[in-house]
Order: structure tokens, then sequence, then C-alpha cells
């Protein structure tokens, strides 16, 4: 996943070491839960979502894979396991006018800016009709 997110052309690190193999690994078990797309039995694609603060932590497609659906498949999953654990609004934060910013707001998420280069993004759960 590191390599994947290391790769990405926007919404570079400015401090790569910043984000720690450790924090990966947490995400995974204590403070959410993640997904990857396999392509060639190689990840090309992965998602972390925070349950701690209903939050998408992480959202990246491996350069050459983009358009193929990866980001939306894992995209829904992160946001249905966040609503089915019980949180009613998900969020995430990302750089303005990028791929990802148009992305999210395809997708019909509520977009806020944040600063000159960020935005925030949130997503409501639907209300079911009994």
């Amino acid at each position: 996943m590191s390599q994947i997110r290391l790769s990405v052309v926007e919404n570079i690190l400015s401090e790569p070491t910043r984000v720690t193999n450790q924090m990966y690994e947490d995400f995974l078990g204590k403070m959410g839960c993640g997904w990857v797309v396999e392509s060639d039995g190689k990840i090309v694609a992965f998602c972390y979502a925070d349950k701690v603060n209903a939050s998408i932590w992480a959202l990246f497609v491996r350069p050459g894979h983009e358009g193929r659906g990866f980001g939306q498949s894992l995209l829904k999953q992160a946001v249905d396991w966040l609503f089915g654990i019980g949180h009613q609004c998900v969020y995430l934060t990302t750089g303005s006018n990028t791929r990802a910013d148009r992305f999210y707001a395809e997708q019909g998420w509520m977009r806020a800016p944040v600063s000159s280069t960020e935005v925030a993004y949130s997503l409501t759960k639907p209300r079911t009709v009994e």
C-alpha cells in the first residue's frame, strides 16, 4: 500500500515518512478496516476506513490502473462498512482541484473548502423507509 501511496502523481505526501507502515497496520484492525483490489497477483488499489473518526483515511489507485471502477468499488465497500457499524456520516479530505476532488463530487459527496489547497467531503447515510 505504501508503494501505491507514494506512486501517485496528485495528493503527493509532502513528507512521506509521516505515514508509517505501523499506521497501515493499525487501520487494518485497531482503528478501522481496509480493502484492496488485485490484478495479476499484485495490489493495484486500496482503501482504508477509520472507524474512530468515521472517515476514509486513504483511497489510492496505482497509476496505470485508473478508470476501471476500482476506486468506486473500494469507496462503496468502505462507506457501507462505516454505515454498517453505526456511523451516520462519513468524512474525508483531499487536495482541491485534483482528480480526487472531482471523483468525490461525482460520487455525490458534499464538498466544503478547507483552505486554498484542501477540501473536505461528507456523505450522510441515506434514510431508510420502514
